[in-house]
């Protein structure tokens, strides 16, 4: 952890302006000579934009002051630091007249697309000081105009009546139904609701063997209704064209060379592939090594059947989703040409090519820790492994670790009473991951559902060593089996049905000796602490759902949620009551295969979590955004603790800035007496504002944030708090004192609630985000509030939320 002073922060501010200072905006003006004055813009102003935000009337016009610092009106610190040097910074915008009337008519195009078909946009510039203008936008709004009526005429004959009916009552503008093809709307006029309307019929059309309908199809028609001018009828005009059906489908598939000779053919015709004479026609080379089956399993539709165009769209995502192919080419035709539509039916083609089959990556790292070491690994990864897009991942990788004596003295515990030699610590993992890009057993039904199509099982297993100073790692040994569904663009389902962990350690007599000589023998805190290192046996059943609408990386719009509930130790409880103990309950299993004498312990626990984060724009170049998080984790039946691993933790970059990752809590436990990691309940709020300063210096553009960070862990209400056996009294109830402190109650926590607050800079690429953050401790539960006045340095990729 990096301490500065605390004029750092100031600095720092300056450093983001004057660091700014080189850059103009990618908004700056570039007009010609004739149309630009030499008044500079200082002030742009919107009048009687009573129903419009002044920021969607700011994205919509080009004539700009320049760029304001944090919104701040006239604060344009990029352009005084021009005029100081006449070098560094902004250039004035200047008055452009042509650009201002330009902005009119985008000012009174927008207000006609939202309803206000009768808006009066002008301006009025005028120089308040020399040389310096004031520009405002006057609008006159006028009455809002709204749909009293939405009718459509043209629409085909379907096979059932209900099915146009049903059509009709899904539109977002339909509500009363007056006759069979007329519907009472009520709403607002908003343009871009009537394109979202024809867009929706051409997609019915397409899908019911329409497949020539487009948007010259289909004509939207206006009039007035009645006497009031502001009441309108809308008229739906279709002209959908013939109906087809799918014809001949042809799929070639190439293998990884540029060189292309398909030497393998067939044909498939009848069910299930396709109805009546239609045939489809397959062809691969042997390099590409994958069955033919797995290429028309991925079709959607019949050749022979009605044309539906979300089955061919879906088809094309299939194909996608393999993730061992790209799709070179398709279309609807024979050849990938433009479609023919003079006939009766459409041929459809599919040019696939797999990507290398196998691969191998090495890799050399060093580290240091302890004392000075290094690792190597290699991963194998086989991306179509029996033919049908199975991909399997095999990496092995080791470290060691060399310690010195002199280190070995310092960090153990009981160094005062021996002496050491430097030695070596050493680790291996193993790790192979096997994955098909489809739904098995027991969710294979799923796969044919549209919701779950882009849908993937992942089986995982490593296996991992290591000696350590003061307790020995025989094996951890770990088993998922987990599901993932992306049932559209916006929502995500994971499902890990088993995730089950084995864990069998050897702690050393030094490690318990420690421990004893620390808290006493037989203490409550010596009990759990051997409790986290013993061995152990855990599983998982957890199902999380995601909800995103935001760029992942740039994270400047939207919102991203994430909500999961998971169940842990029931498979071993089973296994503990029924097979290796039946009817009775040990509480531990014996270590499988006989990897050594331990017994393996294991807990039963319930554990769930929210966390919603929303990013919210302030303006053209700032962005808000909020997270909120909670979790809690509670043990049952015989158990008042839950793993390590399922605990909670609070502090480092991406949590809360000003604290190292697990320096923080539970509750107000300073770091130095905490004896029980983790916690079993979490609350955490983030803000941040962030404003952009550069835009694409050293191809990245620079934004400064000012952040809020407050949140802690506690322990649940399981957790027991009493001293345990010993011999001094006053020692037991000090121990028991500082667990309460670390216990979640409704009276105190809001007492316990850390804060952190500073200044960050953020490096944006187009792919990752690099982020520095200065924090300092608002609220340190030690200290108080304002009282710790260093400055926290944290380092992270990617945005903190």
């Amino acid at each position: 952890m990096l301490f500065l002073k605390k004029s750092s922060a100031f600095c720092l501010l300056a450093f983001f302006i004057l660091l700014s200072a080189g850059v103009p905006p990618a908004h700056a003006q570039n007009v010609a000579e004739s149309d630009t004055t030499d008044k500079v813009i200082r002030v742009v102003r919107f009048v009687g934009n009573d129903h419009v935000k002044h920021n969607t009337l700011e994205t919509l016009v080009r004539t700009h002051t320049n760029r304001e610092f944090l919104g701040i009106p006239r604060f344009t610190p990029w352009y005084f630091i021009y005029k100081l040097t006449g070098k560094f910074g902004e250039p004035p915008t200047l008055l452009d007249r042509q650009t201002v009337a330009t902005d009119v008519e985008r000012i009174r195009r927008y207000y006609e697309t939202i309803g206000y078909l009768e808006a009066e946009v002008d301006t009025n510039i005028v120089e308040f000081k020399e040389d310096k203008i004031e520009v405002s936008f006057l609008i006159e709004e006028g009455p809002r105009s709204h749909i009293e009526t939405i009718a459509y005429s043209g629409m085909p004959q379907m096979e059932t009546e209900r099915e146009l009916t049903d059509f009709y009552r899904r539109s977002a503008l339909t509500r009363e139904q007056i006759n069979d093809t007329t519907y009472r709307v009520d709403r607002p006029y908003i343009e871009n609701e009537l394109s979202i309307e024809r867009n929706r019929i051409i997609t019915f059309l397409k899908n019911k063997g329409h497949a020539a309908v487009g948007r010259d199809s289909i004509l939207a028609q206006v009039r007035r209704s009645g006497q009031d001018s502001t009441q309108l009828d809308i008229l739906f005009t279709v002209d959908p064209g013939k109906k087809y059906t799918f014809g001949d489908l042809y799929i070639s598939l190439a293998g990884p060379d540029e060189e292309i000779n398909y030497q393998q053919q067939d044909t498939v015709s009848g069910e299930p592939y396709t109805l009546g004479l239609a045939k489809i026609y397959l062809q691969k080379e042997e390099s590409a090594q994958t069955k033919f089956s797995l290429l028309t399993d991925q079709i959607l539709f019949k050749p022979g059947e009605t044309f539906n165009n979300s089955l061919y769209i879906r088809s094309i995502n299939e194909f996608q989703n393999l993730g061992m192919m790209n799709i070179r080419q398709f279309g609807l035709s024979e050849d990938g040409s433009q479609p023919d539509y003079s006939g009766d039916v459409i041929p459809t083609m599919f040019s696939l090519q797999t990507l290398p089959k196998h691969s191998v990556n090495f890799n050399i790292f060093g580290m240091r820790r302890y004392g000075f070491g290094s690792g190597a690994g290699v991963t194998y990864n086989n991306n179509n492994l029996f033919g049908k897009a199975e991909n399997l991942q095999l990496g092995v990788n080791g470290s060691f670790e060399y310690v010195s004596s002199e280190t070995l003295r310092d960090i153990a515990p009981d160094s005062s009473q021996r002496s050491f030699e430097s030695r070596f610590f050493r680790s291996f993992e193993t790790r192979l991951e096997y994955s098909l890009p489809r739904l098995n057993f027991p969710f294979a039904s799923l796969d044919d559902q549209p919701s779950f199509t882009n849908a993937r099982t992942r089986y995982t297993l490593s296996f991992s060593r290591s000696n350590q100073l003061l307790f020995d790692i025989n094996s951890d040994t770990r088993f998922n089996l987990r599901y993932e569904v992306n049932h559209n663009n916006r929502f995500s389902s994971f499902l890990d049905l088993l995730e089950l962990d084995l864990l069998d350690t050897d702690p050393s007599p030094q490690f318990r000796q420690s421990l004893e000589d620390e808290f006493g023998e037989d203490s409550f805190e010596l009990q759990r602490i051997l409790e986290d290192f013993r061995p152990q046996v855990s599983s998982i059943l957890r199902y999380t759902f995601r909800s995103q609408r935001t760029d992942i990386i740039q994270r400047n719009y939207g919102y991203f949620s994430e909500y999961s509930i998971a169940v842990g130790g029931n498979i071993p409880f089973l296994i503990d009551r029924y097979i290796v103990t039946p009817n009775t309950i040990e509480g531990t299993l014996p270590s499988p295969v006989s990897v050594s004498s331990n017994s393996l312990a294991y807990s039963r626990f319930v554990k769930g979590t929210a966390d919603y984060r929303r990013y919210i724009p302030i303006s053209n170049d700032a962005v808000f955004a909020y997270r909120a998080f909670g979790g809690f984790a509670l043990p049952y039946g015989e158990n008042t603790s839950i793993p390590l691993n399922q605990r909670f933790y609070a502090g480092g970059s991406n949590d809360i800035r000003g604290w190292d990752i697990y320096s923080l809590g539970p509750g107000g436990i300073p770091l130095d007496d905490v004896t029980i990691n983790g916690g079993q309940i979490k609350l955490l709020a983030q803000t941040e504002t962030r404003q952009s300063l550069i835009k694409n210096f050293l191809s990245a553009n620079w934004i400064g944030a000012w952040f809020t960070d407050a949140g802690n862990i506690w322990y649940g209400p399981r957790t027991q708090v009493s001293g345990g056996a010993g011999t001094d009294p006053a020692t037991i109830e000090e121990r028991r004192n500082i667990l309460k402190q670390g216990k979640f109650f409704f009276d105190e926590f809001y007492k316990q609630i850390a804060v952190g607050s500073g200044l960050g800079l953020r490096l944006d690429w187009e792919y990752v985000v690099v982020r520095f953050d200065f924090a300092f401790r608002i609220h340190d539960l030690q200290q108080g509030w304002f009282n710790n006045k260093k400055l926290y340095f944290s380092f992270g990729i990617g945005h903190s939320f």
